[in-house]
Formats: structure tokens, C-alpha cells, sequence
């Protein structure tokens, strides 16, 4: 039983950075890209 235990507690621990890492790489591009996109389209404007 001890190394179920371990075993879906290390999946668990996977899976949680994994999903972390893809929430930190999502919310990155969010914050990047929407004032980048509103720059380039307050640019457009004047053209």
C-alpha cells in the first residue's frame, strides 16, 4: 500500500507542475500579448 501511496503521490506532483507550468506559460502570453496587440492597433490607427 506504501508504494501506491508514492506512486500516485508522484503522479500527483507531476501533473501538478505540469498543469502550473501551462497556466504560468498561458497567463505570460495573456499579459504580453493584449497591450502589445492594443500598441500595434493604436499604431494602425494613425496610418
Amino acid at each position: 500500500m506504501r508504494f501506491v501511496d508514492d506512486l500516485a503521490g508522484a503522479i500527483y506532483d507531476t501533473f501538478k507542475f505540469i498543469i502550473r507550468s501551462i497556466c504560468y506559460f498561458l497567463s505570460g502570453m495573456i499579459i504580453v500579448a493584449i497591450p502589445m496587440y492594443m500598441i500595434v492597433w493604436v499604431f494602425t490607427l494613425f496610418q
